[in-house]
């Protein structure tokens, strides 16, 4: 058989070719990988699992909004030309082309497999949360009717994860956190709105630090103790940021 040949592989092995990729920084073939996952099986991932694929998109996606941020910089700098500034337009439509697609193919795997198979816990938290996060990048780089369409997306997703938390997961809970920092970005940047985004990053705040006072952090929290604590620092700095723009 040649090296190149399709083989059979078990969950354990395609697993290990993911997190191979992640060290590699191959995120489309952990992508890939963590595909065939679904397509074969149940729809549902282990946190292993879904911990990879969440990365790779993040890093996938990450680069392409800096990149097209850091372009946004240059042609705003006084002195650049017309012409400069039409070949910039250029690449950055390259970017957001790449952007888009991405955006598009995670929502399109949290819609037909992640959230209808997700349990009614911090599972679908984390996807629909994660569905949210994909739409507003997607409204982020796009306007007029398109901006509108993804920022209604973004908000029904993020109203499901929000809703689903409220009931199943602790106030300390770091998924729980980071879903109200980024609904509360999601206020900020696509709403403009530094009221609603102060509100609800404000809750989530006072929410969390009045169940540690209190003592009803549950004991599992205690695991993800470090990522609550900085997710609690980010809110306090965005608050903090966000007050100064409400007049």
């Amino acid at each position: 058989m040649s090296p190149t040949a399709d083989v059979s592989l078990s969950r354990l092995d395609t697993v290990y070719l993911a997190r191979v990729a992640d060290q590699a920084e191959r995120y489309h073939d952990v992508i890939a990988q963590i595909k065939s996952l679904m397509s074969s099986g149940d729809g549902q991932l282990t946190m292993e699992e879904r911990n990879l694929l969440s990365i790779a998109y993040k890093n996938i996606t990450g680069t392409l909004r800096g990149s097209w941020r850091a372009i946004d910089t240059l042609e705003k700098r006084p002195g650049t030309t017309k012409q400069h500034k039409r070949l910039m337009g250029v690449q950055k439509d390259r970017i957001k082309k790449d952007l888009d697609e991405a955006c598009k193919d995670v929502v399109t795997v949290m819609e037909t497999h992640l959230i209808p198979s997700a349990n009614d816990d911090e599972e679908m938290v984390f996807y629909c949360k994660m569905k949210g996060d994909y739409c507003r990048y997607l409204a982020e780089f796009s306007k007029d009717k398109e901006r509108e369409q993804y920022s209604a997306m973004a908000l029904d997703a993020y109203k499901t994860a929000y809703k689903h938390a409220s009931i199943t997961l602790p106030p300390t809970h770091p998924t729980k956190l980071g879903l109200a920092l980024n609904f509360a970005v999601y206020y900020h940047d696509i709403c403009d709105s530094p009221e609603r985004a102060c509100f609800l990053a404000k809750h989530a705040f006072d929410e969390a630090i009045a169940a540690v006072s209190s003592s009803k952090a549950a004991v599992s929290d205690q695991v993800a103790i470090e990522d609550s604590l900085m997710i609690l620092q980010l809110l306090r700095d965005d608050m903090i940021l966000w007050s100064g723009e409400i007049s």
